[in-house]
């Protein structure tokens, strides 16, 4: 896969979310497609800190279950509270490879590059054969032992043209038993007018794709897993370990579908 050049003028998802999270490795264009976006869904913001919490609950109930090696699919830019962050924290030996489409995030990951525990991949996560058979994934997995697959924050903007059920389920068939999933994808339940505008607004000014999936949709995706107590919750409801006062009275309206999956 070769690097595309990184285009000043085009919004990026992850520099979105960078900037959500209070990141510095964003431009212009992406703070002003994120404020409009925000001022159409006044939650966003939230819901990335929210995603954010969750990665860290569900990556330790996952090495709780004996897995300490993870592809992040979607990883984004090194923000506080990724991956890798929560992966050595609970694990000193936890191994990571990021995976991402924008050049952005290769350029700020050149520092894992070579490192024995990480590594970034700049490439499409559509292309699971593409990515799990990169150079620097197969450096950095164990493919003999069980693999962590994130999809936090990724899946809500894959369109409808690609087989995404078949994407994963080439993802799980390429691990082993007792490998793990771990997604995010936003609801389509509650202030659906919002998330329509929202797309729109995305479409309107970049080839980015907003695709918010009900319950249905993301427990498809899920095929082939055992699913892990409670489910494809919201957000706020897989294990919560306190009360998360920062949701409104109406956590519906901003709902996110998550879940945790093994593979048998």
């Amino acid at each position: 896969m070769e690097r595309p050049e990184i285009d000043l003028r085009s919004a990026s998802v992850a520099r979105i979310f960078d900037y959500y999270l209070g990141g510095a490795h964003n431009f212009a264009v992406d703070r002003e497609l994120a404020d409009a976006a925000a001022k159409l869904m006044p939650e966003l913001p939230r819901m990335m800190h929210l995603h954010r919490r969750f990665l860290a609950r569900a990556m330790r109930y996952v090495v709780e279950q004996g897995v300490t090696q993870f592809l992040d699919l979607g990883s984004g830019l090194p923000t506080p509270g990724g991956s890798l962050e929560v992966a050595r924290r609970l694990d000193p030996f936890a191994r990571v490879v990021h995976v991402d489409i924008d050049p952005v995030v290769g350029a700020h990951g050149k520092s894992l590059l070579g490192a024995a525990d990480s590594a970034v991949v700049v490439g499409d996560m559509c292309e699971p054969d593409a990515i799990l058979d990169h150079p620097e994934t197969r450096r950095v997995l164990d493919f003999d032992r069980p693999i962590g697959l994130l999809l936090v924050g990724v899946l809500d903007f894959v369109g409808n043209d690609v087989d995404l059920p078949g994407v994963l389920a080439r993802y799980r068939d390429r691990v082993v038993p007792g490998s793990h999933i771990v997604l995010t994808n936003f609801s389509v339940e509650g202030g659906l007018e919002d998330y329509q505008r929202t797309e729109q607004l995305y479409r309107d000014n970049t080839t980015i794709d907003f695709h918010p999936r009900s319950a249905a949709e993301v427990t498809e995706l899920l095929a082939g897993f055992e699913l892990a107590e409670p489910g494809v919750v919201d957000v706020s409801l897989w294990r919560p370990e306190a009360v998360l006062e920062d949701l409104d009275e109406h956590p519906k309206r901003s709902a996110a579908y998550v879940a945790v999956g093994r593979k048998p």
